[in-house]
């Protein structure tokens, strides 16, 4: 428990040096932003925190691999520990001064997901959590919300804007969701958006098209908070490019159903 715990905490110092960074960097210009696809937009920002990052990961743990979006996405999180690195999820809000966007950080040890840490950069708040260490905003534990009516739920989403053909299905969805439930919100950072969850601001939370650095860290804390996250179809293992159910107990059911029906 206690070298779990050490994982944590390599985390969180690596995760608070490159918050501190992004915080100290002012945003490019729209002049020097890069499209790596439609709608996806990578700076030096991001670049320069995932190189903070991985600098820290890999010296304090000797040995392990970083997968991280911008600089080793194709890194398969193999090895004995492994660590999945979002440096600035929410890249478009941190461009606009949205004031929501985070470091994500998690860590597969022979290749299950134990710990996971997420630094809400804006408002300077470290989220964590380990297998068996519950999860916590700093030193104050969090649990999913016990909110088990769906007419009362709060949902958070996020849109397939990388995947427009998917958007006539996501639409049915979002039609389906909103319908039976007290709203529906998107802010556009998936790794909050799970914290949000795992801290019960958020009853539950769908999303079509995910890759693994979005929502690792973010798993982590909804699992040891008393909530369930799996893919639409069901499986647990959502390391993969697709989606995700994330709720707690009485909802991720619920919320699967409704989904696939639609």
């Amino acid at each position: 428990m206690r070298e779990l715990k050490d994982l944590v905490d390599v985390a969180r110092r690596a995760a608070g040096r490159a918050a501190a960074f992004l915080r100290d960097t002012t945003p490019p210009s729209e002049a020097d932003w890069i499209e790596k696809g439609p709608h996806d937009f990578v700076t030096q920002a991001d670049r320069g925190a995932e190189a903070l990052i991985t600098e820290a990961l890999t010296r304090d743990v000797p040995g392990s691999t970083v997968m991280g979006e911008e600089l080793s996405p194709h890194v398969a999180p193999a090895g004995e520990v492994a660590w999945i690195v979002d440096p600035l999820d929410g890249t478009t809000n941190y461009l606009h001064g949205y004031p929501q966007y985070a470091v994500s950080i998690a860590c597969a040890v022979g290749g299950a997901l134990r710990v996971g840490v997420v630094h809400d950069v804006a408002r300077d708040l470290a989220y964590w959590g380990g297998a068996g260490l519950g999860a916590w905003q700093g030193e104050r534990p969090i649990r999913v919300s016990r909110v088990t009516e769906p007419r009362h739920a709060l949902v958070g989403t996020g849109f397939p804007f990388k995947n427009l053909p998917m958007l006539r299905r996501y639409q049915d969805q979002f039609a389906a969701v909103m319908g039976a439930t007290s709203g529906i919100r998107r802010a556009g950072a998936a790794a909050l958006d799970l914290t949000d969850v795992a801290a019960g601001r958020l009853d539950c939370f769908w999303e079509l098209t995910l890759a693994p650095w979005d929502v690792a860290a973010g798993v982590v804390l909804i699992r040891e908070a008393g909530g369930i996250v799996t893919t639409l179809d069901g499986s647990n293992d959502v390391l993969q490019h697709g989606s995700l159910v994330a709720g707690n107990p009485g909802l991720h059911r619920w919320l699967t159903d409704v989904l696939r029906s639609a």
